[in-house]
């Protein structure tokens, strides 16, 4: 449906010409570029600022202005130009407030007032263009208030410019102002940030961009349908020359009017509805139908990576719709994307919605590389309608935790819906289950009142001992290279294993005599080969438990239904009972009764 909207023309934005040939045609974005701060949309924190600061006369001396491309850091330089520099009848004032045009005004505009230099930084980078600046400095303006220099891609100055600008920048002489303008905020050194005032310029929201575009057209009196709009303000990203700039093109490509199937074809946009339809067969694992779709928008000249993003921006659309419903209320949103997105919010879970995610993320990618794109289109088509209805991790444990633990788990292939669409795939889970046993309760020896040696009793204590101490070398030794046959009071038996240093044994009595205060008698058993050692023992009872786990049913379940899945148990070191290391260690104490 077109639709034809009203147009006002305020006193600081030109009518349309009488005729086409009264003057050369201007493109929207310069025919209706903002002359004051009024007309300047989608900046109000920045101009509040601005008004705030002209009003308490704080003006400062340096600006820098950043922002995506077209957002109007340029236009915002000029129109402070203009405010520095405002002059009437009435005198000289700093002001926001245009009533009426001043004296140097048009000129500033239109980019040729001599008091007013412009500089594009990324084809003028050296510090001889910079030094032509700091040598102009010294002198005053020529007619307006204040000399203003504008220097657009800042970022693109050479380390030695920056260097050059810095002083000029920290104190300029009383008639000169700086306007710095930037795309990479980040590039522009610190030196150079800290004397500018920053403003960060906001991308456009869609209903103030959507408002604008109308009226725009209301000025021009040209038809539009709705929808036509709405793919424009979505492809504009925010930026007011880049939508002012596409609906420009737009007009011309639909002599005289703006259409959906116009700015779809200028676009290379396939159908938004199309698109909704091969999102819900793929979601419900439709993949014959789905192709076919896909088949059908790249015969209509959509490009295969195109649709692919348009099913990324969609899965966006639905999350945000799910999470926060609101969003449906976008103007930017085409009817069916309101009422189908949130449909689908209302019927698909989080975990399919972010595993699509993921799958067409990768998949864009894979279609951008790939020698043929509708190939490697309709595979990722494939792949994301094979995992539509995979259950999830936990989804498969509660239910194989609710059958009958004597009955096998199904062999079959599972049937998709409409049309006959492949098995579900038999995958290994992303996330393997945890069989941790239960830790024996240890209880601690009682701290002696006043003992300021440590008393370590069993083997395991000499352990955590050289771990307190944080002696690696000694904790390892304990661990790998000693067989433990006994220990009592400052005694201990152990043997080496195969190829072990024998100064491990000079070395742990001297470091037990410096943390336990006495000399320890450690003595060398000959015959203790069939005694672990400490790692020895963690590996048989993670071994064990390990074996526990595969004789779980639900486990055995889990390994029947995903063939070539294993599983993994994780033991922690203190998880482990002290009895478990004890089992070949005697208390001399307990072999004495």
């Amino acid at each position: 449906m077109l639709c034809m909207a009203d147009g006002m023309f305020p006193d600081d934005v030109p009518a349309p010409a009488a005729s086409a040939t009264a003057s050369p045609y201007l493109v929207l974005a310069r025919k209706y570029r903002p002359l004051s701060f009024q007309s300047l949309i989608g900046q109000d924190a920045m101009v509040q600022t601005l008004r705030n600061a002209f009003k308490s006369g704080r003006i400062h001396h340096a600006f820098i202005l950043t922002g995506v491309r077209g957002v109007g850091k340029t236009t915002t330089a000029r129109i402070l130009a203009r405010a520095f520099n405002y002059e009437d009848e009435a005198g000289r004032r700093p002001t926001l407030d245009f009533e009426h045009e001043g004296i140097h005004d048009k000129a500033i505009i239109e980019g040729r007032h001599v008091d007013v230099i412009e500089m594009d930084a990324a084809s003028n980078t050296g510090i001889g263009d910079i030094r032509e600046i700091i040598d102009s400095v010294k002198y005053g303006p020529v007619s307006a208030p204040y000399k203003v220099y504008i220097i657009d891609e800042v970022h693109m100055l050479s380390t030695a410019a920056f260097n050059g600008l810095l002083k000029t920048l920290e104190e300029p002489p009383p008639y000169v102002k700086f306007i710095f303008a930037t795309t990479e905020i980040r590039k522009v050194p610190v030196t150079i940030l800290s004397r500018c005032m920053r403003f960060d310029l906001r991308r456009v929201p869609a209903d103030i961009m959507h408002a604008h575009l109308v009226d725009l057209l209301g000025r021009e009196g040209i038809a539009y349908e709705p929808e036509a709009l709405a793919m424009i303000v979505r492809a504009g990203e925010g930026s007011v020359r880049d939508n002012q700039s596409l609906l420009d093109q737009a007009i011309s490509h639909g002599d005289g009017k703006v259409t959906a199937a116009t700015v779809k074809a200028m676009l290379g946009l396939g159908d938004r509805a199309r698109t909704i339809d091969l999102f819900e067969a793929l979601m419900g694992g439709q993949i014959a139908e789905a192709l076919t779709n896909l088949r059908e928008l790249y015969d209509a000249g959509a490009d295969p990576q195109t649709i692919i993003a348009d099913l990324c921006d969609f899965t966006h659309l639905v999350t945000r719709v799910k999470v926060v419903p609101a969003a449906a209320d976008d103007v930017s949103l085409t009817p069916d994307e309101r009422t189908r997105g949130a449909g689908l919010a209302s019927r698909l879970g989080m975990r399919a919605l972010t595993r699509t995610w993921q799958i067409l993320f990768k998949g864009h990618e894979e279609v951008q590389k790939a020698g043929n794109a509708v190939q490697a289109a309709e595979m990722v088509l494939v792949r994301l309608a094979y995992a539509a209805d995979l259950p999830t991790p936990d989804d498969l444990i509660a239910k194989l935790s609710n059958a009958p633990v004597s009955s096998a788990p199904p062999s079959a292939p599972m049937p998709r819906g409409g049309g006959g669409g492949p098995s579900a795939l038999r995958a290994v889970p992303d996330v393997a289950p945890r069989f941790e046993p239960a830790p024996a309760p240890v209880v601690a020896p009682p701290a002696p009142a006043a003992q300021a040696f440590a008393n370590p009793r069993t083997y395991a204590d000499l352990v955590a001992l050289a771990g307190e101490k944080r002696d690696i070398l000694v904790k390892l030794a304990l661990e790998n290279s000693l067989r433990p046959v006994s220990i009592g009071d400052g005694r201990l038996e152990v043997a080496l294993v195969e190829n072990a240093d024998p100064a491990i044994i000079q070395n742990l009595m001297a470091k037990l005599k410096l943390w336990t205060g006495r000399q320890w008698v450690i003595s060398l058993a000959n015959d203790a080969a069939h005694v672990p050692t400490m790692r020895e023992q963690r590996n048989e009872h993670i071994e064990a438990a390990q074996d526990e786990a595969h004789q779980d049913p639900l486990v055995q379940a889990i390994l029947d239904t995903f063939p070539g899945a294993t599983v993994r148990v994780t033991v922690k070191h203190e998880q482990i009972p002290i009895e478990a290391y004890a089992d070949a260690i005697r208390d001399s104490d307990e072999d004495d009764d």
